[in-house]
């Protein structure tokens, strides 16, 4: 039963019934409806801004996630980067000054393109987190590309290893003949007496005497080059090319054990000591060329002497005497 109001008329001194217009009832129903729903509104907002939905606080937790795992992996990437580094210094500072090459040029380790931003698409991302994630990406292929250049450089490393290798071999590093009691040396390199001519002549090797038919050695790696009999000059002599512009030579000899075009190792025996030619007793004449240019055999019979033994040969060879042959 609805309620029924009434109020007091001071003229008449009497109760009446307060009468309620249809429209007052509207106008009362729209302004609760207005005001019910201005509420509404004013709660939905402060829960909207204010509380989060099961969806979105998944969402910001898998945010949370995501930037725990990018910074730690930006962690490993810059400790990579400084570990890599390291390589590359040892590479530049230790690896090639041993091997006598130079430093690789910083731009190339770099190996990237000037004024080429790949990256400025993902930057251009509306998002807090697209320069962080643009940055990365960025080291990362950084460090893809120096790794690149780097394994290039290793490449090299071991190819410049090989070839010192091959170097090493192919230095004339041994006498040709045996020569423990370092007594064979009968004439060294410079300004001699020749045999014959009885005349000051520059004598372009080292004379080792002894007997025919001692066994001549390759005093390095290398390959025949000539196998030449005369009966005047140099007499039977045997030429090998080692590479690097070195090049021996072993004249007067009795016989050979090599042909052209064999291929030889440091310490092999080739031939045997003779007396052909223009000689004037059994020896060895033994030369040593770097690019074509005649150098003292002397500098290079390092491999089996010590430091005493060495000074002794020099002195040897150093005497001005006469010199076997030619």
């Amino acid at each position: 039963m609805s309620r029924i109001n009434y109020y007091f008329d001071t003229e008449s001194s009497q109760y009446k019934r307060v009468k309620t217009r249809t429209s007052d009832f509207i106008i009362n129903a729209l302004g609760i409806t207005i005001l019910s729903t201005g509420i509404a509104i004013v709660l939905v907002i402060i829960y909207t801004f204010n509380v989060e939905s099961p969806r979105e606080s998944k969402l910001r937790h898998k945010v949370k996630e995501m930037e725990f795992y990018y910074t730690e992996l930006n962690k490993k990437v810059e400790s990579l980067k400084n570990e890599f580094t390291s390589i590359e210094k040892r590479d530049d500072n230790i690896y090639r000054v041993v091997l006598g090459a130079g430093p690789l040029d910083p731009a190339i380790r770099q190996g990237g393109v000037e004024g080429y931003d790949p990256y400025r698409d993902l930057r251009e991302v509306n998002s807090s987190n697209a320069e962080f994630i643009a940055g990365l990406h960025e080291k990362v292929d950084k460090l893809r590309r120096k790794l690149y250049i780097e394994s290039l450089s290793q490449d090299d490393v071991v190819r410049l290893t090989l070839n010192k290798e091959n170097l090493y071999a192919a230095i004339p590093a041994i006498q040709p003949v045996s020569n423990k009691q370092l007594i064979a040396i009968a004439s060294g390199f410079g300004l001699r007496i020749h045999p014959v001519y009885k005349v000051i002549r520059m004598h372009t090797g080292i004379d080792f005497a002894a007997p025919i038919g001692t066994t001549v050695h390759a005093t390095a790696d290398g390959r025949v080059t000539a196998v030449d009999v005369k009966f005047d000059g140099y007499g039977k002599m045997l030429t090998i090319d080692h590479g690097f512009g070195y090049i021996t030579r072993y004249a007067h000899l009795q016989d050979f054990l090599v042909k052209v075009g064999q291929k030889v190792k440091r310490g092999e025996p080739i031939g045997y000591v003779g007396n052909t030619g223009l000689s004037t007793a059994s020896h060895l004449h033994y030369e040593v060329l770097i690019n074509g240019e005649q150098i003292d055999p002397v500098h290079y019979f390092f491999n089996d002497l010590n430091p005493v033994e060495y000074e002794k040969v020099v002195e040897l060879a150093s005497v001005k005497n006469q010199s076997l042959g030619n």
